[in-house]
C-alpha cells in the first residue's frame, strides 16, 4: 500500500495562516494588558477617593467622654442611606462609631492601626443590608487625637471606609465588552486588510506562473521584464535557461547537419570508386583514406559540441591553476626564445563555466602570444562590477611585446567563418575557436595594442550571471 503525502500548502495560505494567528496572538496580549492596565487605573482611582472620604472622617471631634463628634455633613450622600455600598467606621480602643450607611449589613472585622499608617484592601468579604454576601474595597487610616481635657490624654483611634465593588466591577464589564468589541472589530477589519493586501502582493507570482503556462504552450517564446526586482533574478534565470536551451537545440541541429553535409563528399568518393571498377588494393587504399577523413569529421563536430556545452548555472573556477599548467607546457615549447609569462590575476576572479573552455581559451591565447612575443607575455584577470545580487562579469587579457595587429586589420582576424590560418599572419591561429567559446558564453573579443608591453592585446569579456 502506498502512502500519499500531503499535498503543501500553497504560500497565500501559508502567509494567511501566520500573518492570522500572529494577528490573533497580538490582539489578544493587547486586550489582557489594556484590560489590567484599565483595572489597575480604576482601583488607583478608588483608593484614591476613599482616600479623600477617610481623610474628611479623620477630621471629626471627639466629645469629653471619648466619643466621636462626626462631620455635620458626610462628605458623600450615600454616607446617610443604609446599605448605599458606601460605608464608614471610626474604631476606637473602647468601642466603634459607623455612619448611617452602615446600618445593617455586617461589616468585615476593622482592627485599631498604628498612627500614620495607611492600608487599602480588598476585595473583602461582608454581608448585605439583605443579608447577600457581597465584596468591598476597604481604605484604613490610624490617626492619634489629641484631647485637651485636663489629664491630656490622646485618642487613638483608626478611620476606615468601604465602598462595594460592585460599581468597580460594572465599570470593568463595560470596558472589558467594549474593549473587546472594538478588538474583535478592529480584528476582523485587519485580517480581511490583510488577505487583500496578500493577494495584492503575492499577484507578481500568480502572473509569472501565468507566464510560465503561456511559455510552455508555445505562446510566448519568454518571461517579460514587468515584474517587481524582488523576482527580476528568478525570471531572467528563466529567460536565459529558456535561451541556453534553444541556443543547445540549435547546436545540436547544426552540428547533424555539418556532421551530414561533411560526410557527403567522402561517401559520394567511395561511392564513385566503387562503380569505376578499381582493383582491390586501390579501393581499400581509399577506404582507408576517406574512413580517416570521416573519423577526423566525427572528431571535430564532436569536439565542436563538446565545446559549446551547456554551461547556465556552471560552478566557479580558479583561474590561476589552468593558467600555470598551459604556461609550464607553452614556456618549454618556446624555451629558445626564453618568453616569461607575467601574471596579474584577481584572487577572487573566477569562471563561471566547463573547465574544458577555461583551457582552451587561454590555451590559444596565450600560445598566440607566445609565438609572437620577443620576451615578455602579461596574463591579466579582473572581476567586472555588475548590478546587485548578480554574479560579477570575468575580463581575461593576453598582452605581448611582439609586433602587435594593425588597427585597419583588426575587424578582419574578427571575422566569423575564417579559418585561423587564413588570417593576419601571427595573430589568427585559435581565434575562431576562441571567438566560439565566447558566443556560447555571450560573452566579447576586443583585439587592440598592449598599452603596457606594446604588442597585441587579446581581452575576452563574460557578462555578468544570476
Amino acid at each position: 500500500m502506498r502512502l500519499r503525502l500531503a499535498q503543501p500548502r500553497s504560500l497565500q495560505s501559508r502567509q494567511l495562516w501566520a500573518a492570522s494567528v500572529g494577528l490573533v496572538a497580538f490582539l489578544a496580549l493587547a486586550g489582557f494588558a489594556l484590560d489590567g492596565a484599565f483595572q489597575r487605573t480604576a482601583q488607583s482611582g478608588l483608593r484614591e477617593r476613599l482616600h479623600s472620604y477617610a481623610l474628611a472622617y479623620a477630621n471629626s471631634d471627639f466629645a469629653r467622654d471619648g466619643s466621636v463628634i462626626p462631620p455635620w455633613e458626610p462628605p458623600d450622600a450615600r454616607f446617610r442611606r443604609p446599605g448605599s455600598g458606601l460605608y464608614a467606621q471610626i474604631v476606637l480602643e473602647n468601642g466603634m462609631w459607623e455612619s448611617e450607611s452602615a446600618q445593617g449589613p455586617e461589616l468585615p472585622p476593622a482592627p485599631m492601626l498604628p498612627p500614620g499608617k495607611q492600608v487599602f484592601e480588598g476585595p473583602l468579604p461582608f454581608r448585605q443590608i439583605n443579608g447577600a454576601p457581597g465584596m468591598a474595597y476597604r481604605f484604613g487610616y490610624g490617626l492619634t487625637y489629641a484631647h485637651d481635657d485636663d489629664e491630656g490624654h490622646d485618642i487613638r483611634y483608626t478611620v476606615y471606609v468601604l465602598e462595594d465593588s460592585t460599581a468597580l466591577a460594572r465599570q470593568v464589564a463595560a470596558f472589558r465588552a467594549a474593549l473587546w468589541w472594538y478588538l474583535g472589530g478592529a480584528g476582523v477589519i485587519l485580517l480581511l486588510l490583510q488577505m487583500f493586501v496578500l493577494r495584492w502582493s503575492l499577484r507578481p507570482l500568480h502572473d509569472v506562473i501565468l507566464e510560465l503556462k503561456r511559455v510552455q504552450r508555445g505562446e510566448a517564446s519568454g518571461m517579460s521584464q514587468a515584474h517587481p526586482r524582488e523576482l527580476a533574478p528568478l525570471t531572467e534565470s528563466i529567460n536565459a535557461f529558456i535561451q541556453s536551451e534553444r541556443e543547445n537545440l540549435e547546436r545540436q541541429r547544426n552540428t547533424l547537419a555539418d556532421l551530414a553535409h561533411s560526410l557527403k563528399t567522402p561517401l559520394a568518393v567511395l561511392r564513385t570508386r566503387l562503380e569505376s571498377g578499381a582493383s582491390e588494393a586501390e579501393l581499400r587504399q581509399e577506404l582507408d583514406t576517406q574512413l580517416r577523413r570521416m573519423n577526423d569529421l566525427v572528431s571535430y563536430q564532436l569536439a565542436r559540441a563538446a565545446r559549446s556545452g551547456h554551461v547556465l548555472f556552471s560552478a566557479p573556477i580558479e583561474i590561476e591553476p589552468q593558467a600555470e599548467q598551459i604556461v609550464v607546457g607553452l614556456e618549454k615549447v618556446y624555451a629558445s626564445k626564453g618568453v616569461l609569462c607575467e601574471f596579474d590575476i584577481d584572487p577572487k576572479a573566477r569562471f563561471h563555466g566547463e573547465t574544458g573552455d577555461l583551457q582552451e581559451l587561454l590555451g590559444n591565447l596565450l600560445e598566440n602570444a607566445f609565438k609572437w612575443a620577443k620576451s615578455r607575455v602579461l596574463l591579466t584577470v579582473r572581476e567586472l562590477p555588475v548590478g546587485p545580487e548578480r554574479r560579477p562579469g570575468l575580463s581575461i587579457a593576453v598582452e605581448d611585446d611582439g609586433p602587435g595587429i594593425q588597427e585597419d586589420r583588426i575587424p578582419l582576424i574578427l571575422q566569423r567563418g575564417v579559418r585561423g590560418d587564413q588570417r593576419v599572419q601571427g595573430h589568427g591561429i585559435g581565434l575562431s575557436i576562441v571567438q566560439d567559446i565566447l558566443k556560447s558564453y555571450r560573452g566579447e573579443l576586443h583585439v587592440g595594442r598592449s598599452q603596457e608591453l606594446g604588442g597585441a592585446r587579446f581581452e575576452a569579456v563574460f557578462p555578468g550571471g544570476l
